[in-house]
């Protein structure tokens, strides 16, 4: 148990993304003058823990050897490469918009690094047009994703009308991504790997992953994450430990440690005038710092701090969303599926097609406001 701690405690600090924000977040604070007590009052600690909980049940899951079975059965019905890419993209899409981006990303990537143990399946770019299509699908609805979720508590839009104003966008950008599936993925037969003996199930296991995450979703739907944790914990240390250990710690870390540097970020003495000068902006200069703010800061991030200073207009939900293309920051969502993903070429080949689908987006978003 002492060595297995050890390996996670190693994994956690050798990771370059952790590294990486933990130096951002130390050169920010030496232009800061926030008390170092203050740091941990800047984590939104409810969405750590969701995140968490989440991690824990797909593991959980993975283990049970189910996501193995279900990936035998749709190769046996879905062997073509063109077909299988446009069923998890669809899938993706429609699972983002009342499941939100995240959670369906929870479904949706382990299921399709399984497909890798049985096929010669690129699944490096299957689940990078995964992760494009949570984005598109979730910005469709008021709770695909928590800046809509923010814009549209803001915005007074009844839930139809919200739809209504994002139909647009997410149409045109679902059409676009279903052509460059047919484009990227070819209409040939996958080609099986070596017949590999069917994985042992463990059929409790999965049971209590299913009522455990009902429960857990509850909880969080209630504002009590903290008790649909405990109950997560508390159950599989008693079915089955090791899964507490096999969690991405990092990523937990990375969340974290990203909650830290947007505050620093935002009270750097350099930034006050242009925040001051927001209210003021045009539709286009709205949609412009939208933008670009999610491209380095994220999003959600980017959402909380705009409503501070501009109207939820259509404007700026459009911008946030197109936003989570691009660099792999400008979407949790992104982070999630790379790391989940565990290439370390992912990162460079998802910039490749998330970059362009940026630019794509923008112009086309511009165009329909």
């Amino acid at each position: 148990m002492q060595t297995s701690l050890r390996h996670v405690l190693g994994a956690v600090l050798r990771d370059r993304l952790l590294q990486f924000l933990l130096l951002a977040g130390v050169i920010l604070a030496c232009f800061t003058s926030s008390p170092l007590r203050d740091y941990p009052h800047w984590i939104d600690w409810p969405t750590i823990t969701t995140l968490l909980g989440l991690l824990l049940l797909t593991k959980s899951v993975e283990m049970s050897g189910y996501f193995d079975w279900l990936g035998r059965k749709m190769m046996a019905r879905l062997s073509n490469e063109r077909t299988l890419a446009l069923f998890m993209v669809v899938a993706s899409a429609l699972l983002s918009t009342f499941l939100t981006n995240d959670v369906a990303l929870f479904i949706v990537v382990p299921l399709t690094i399984t497909l890798k143990k049985l096929s010669a399946l690129p699944v490096t770019r299957l689940i990078i047009f995964e992760a494009l299509a949570v984005n598109v699908g979730s910005l469709l609805t008021p709770i695909g994703n928590p800046q809509n979720i923010l814009l549209w508590n803001h915005s007074g839009l009844s839930f139809s009308a919200f739809i209504g104003q994002m139909l647009p966008l997410s149409g045109v950008l679902l059409f676009l991504l279903l052509l460059f599936t047919l484009m990227f993925f070819p209409n040939k037969t996958i080609r099986p790997l070596a017949d590999r003996q069917d994985s042992s199930r463990k059929r409790g296991l999965l049971l209590a992953c299913a009522v455990l995450y009902g429960v857990f979703l509850v909880s969080v739907d209630l504002g009590l994450p903290y008790l649909g944790l405990l109950i997560v914990l508390v159950a599989l240390l008693c079915l089955s430990p090791k899964v507490i250990l096999l969690v991405d710690w990092a990523l937990i870390f990375i969340f974290m440690a990203m909650f830290i540097d947007v505050k620093l970020l935002t009270q750097l003495p350099a930034l006050l005038p242009l925040t001051e000068n927001m209210q003021h902006l045009s539709t286009f200069g709205t949609y412009t710092i939208g933008i670009l703010l999610s491209q380095v800061i994220s999003n959600v991030p980017a959402t909380i701090l705009l409503l501070g200073f501009i109207p939820a207009t259509t404007t700026l939900a459009y911008a946030v969303n197109i936003g989570g293309f691009g660099f792999a920051l400008g979407s949790m969502a992104n982070l999630i599926a790379l790391r989940m993903a565990n290439e370390k070429r992912i990162w460079l080949t998802f910039h490749l097609f998330s970059i362009p689908a940026l630019i794509i987006s923008a112009a086309l978003g511009w165009w329909l406001i």
